[in-house]
C-alpha cells in the first residue's frame, strides 16, 4: 500500500511535483511578471526623461513641434478659421504657464503649445496673404503695373508685376500680382512701370500626388497667375509714384546687378557665374551643362543664399590667399 504521507508509491509524488510546478507557475504568472517588467520599463523611461530634460536639451525639439503644427495645417481637409488656431495656441500657452513649476507637465504642455503655435502661424499667414487667383486660362490680357522682381534666366527673363490695371474678357478673378516670361534681355529694371499684353494661366498644380505644389508656393509669394508676354513689354510714365518698399527693392536689385557685373568681369565663365550665384543669387549666367551637373551631384543647394555659403566662400578665399 502506498504511503501517502511520505510520497512513496508514485501518486503522492506526482501530486507533490504537480503542486510545486503550479506554485512556481503562479509565481511567474502574468500579473507579477508584468508588474516587474512594467517597473523596470518605468525606471528606464524615468532615467531617460531625467537625462533628456537637462538644461537646454529639450529646446531643439521646439522647432520640430512648431513644424509639426504647420504640417498639420497643410493636412487639413478645409481651411481652418484663424481665430480657432490662435485661440488654441493661447489656451495651450496659458496651461504651460500654469504648470511651469512641474518638471514633467511643463515640457509636455510646452510641446503642445509649440504645435498649436505652428498651426496658428500658418493660419494667420494664409489669412494675411489672401489674394485673388486666376481660375482659368486667359489670353490677350492687358496689364499695367510696377515691376517688383526681375530674374535673368538662361533662355528667357522673368518678371513679377504688381498689376494696377488688369483688363481682359471673361475674367472672374483679377490677380494682384502676376509672373510672366519675356524675351531674353528685355526685362525692365525693378521699379519700372510697364504695360503689356500676356497670356496667363492659373498656378500649376502638383504634377503627381504628393509632388511639389507650385500653386501653393506661388500663393504664399502673392502671385495669382503665370504666363508669358505677347509682343513687347513697354515702360511708361506711372500714374502714381512707387511706394517705399518698391524703391527699396529697386535699390537692392541695382546693388546685386552691380556686384554681379563686377564678379563676372573679373572671373569670366562658369567660375564667375557660380561665384556670383553664391553671393548675389543670380544664377542666369551658369551654363546648362554645369547647372545639370550641380543637380545630378546633389550640389545645387550650395547655390542658395545663406550665411553658410558666405562663410564657405570666405573660407575658400582665405585658404587660397594662404597657399
Amino acid at each position: 500500500m502506498a504511503d501517502w504521507g511520505t510520497g512513496r508509491g508514485g501518486s503522492r509524488g506526482r501530486v507533490g511535483t504537480w503542486d510545486a510546478a503550479r506554485r512556481r507557475a503562479r509565481a511567474l504568472a502574468w500579473p507579477g511578471g508584468l508588474a516587474i517588467f512594467g517597473q523596470a520599463a518605468a525606471d528606464r523611461f524615468r532615467n531617460w526623461a531625467i537625462a533628456d530634460t537637462g538644461p537646454g536639451r529639450l529646446l531643439p525639439w521646439l522647432p520640430v513641434a512648431f513644424g509639426l503644427g504647420i504640417a498639420l495645417y497643410f493636412t487639413a481637409e478645409r481651411e481652418p478659421a484663424w481665430w480657432a488656431g490662435s485661440g488654441l495656441a493661447l489656451f495651450c500657452c496659458t496651461i504651460a504657464v500654469a504648470v511651469r513649476r512641474r518638471p514633467i507637465a511643463f515640457p509636455i504642455a510646452l510641446a503642445f503649445t509649440a504645435v498649436a503655435a505652428g498651426f496658428a502661424v500658418a493660419t494667420l499667414k494664409t489669412a494675411r496673404v489672401a489674394h485673388p487667383v486666376l481660375a482659368r486660362p486667359a489670353g490677350n490680357v492687358a496689364i499695367a503695373g510696377f515691376v517688383e522682381v526681375r530674374e535673368e534666366r538662361e533662355r528667357t527673363d522673368r518678371v513679377v508685376v504688381r498689376a494696377l490695371s488688369f483688363e481682359g474678357n471673361r475674367l472672374e478673378q483679377k490677380p494682384d500680382r502676376v509672373r510672366v516670361s519675356v524675351k531674353k534681355g528685355t526685362a525692365p529694371p525693378v521699379g519700372s512701370y510697364v504695360t503689356f499684353r500676356a497670356r496667363l494661366n492659373p498656378p500649376l498644380e502638383p504634377l503627381r500626388p504628393g509632388g511639389y505644389d507650385f500653386a501653393r508656393d506661388l500663393y504664399f509669394q502673392g502671385i495669382g497667375a503665370t504666363g508669358f508676354v505677347l509682343g513687347q513689354i513697354r515702360t511708361a510714365e506711372p500714374p502714381s509714384p512707387p511706394g517705399l518698399w518698391l524703391k527699396y527693392a529697386a535699390a537692392l536689385q541695382g546693388l546685386r546687378d552691380g556686384i554681379d557685373a563686377r564678379i563676372r568681369a573679373v572671373v569670366p565663365g562658369d567660375k564667375g557665374a557660380i561665384a556670383s550665384a553664391l553671393i548675389t543669387g543670380k544664377r542666369d549666367a551658369i551654363s546648362a551643362p554645369v547647372n545639370d551637373a550641380m543637380y545630378v551631384s546633389s550640389l545645387a543647394h550650395v547655390l542658395s543664399i545663406s550665411g553658410y555659403q558666405i562663410r564657405f566662400v570666405s573660407r575658400g578665399v582665405h585658404e587660397r590667399s594662404r597657399a
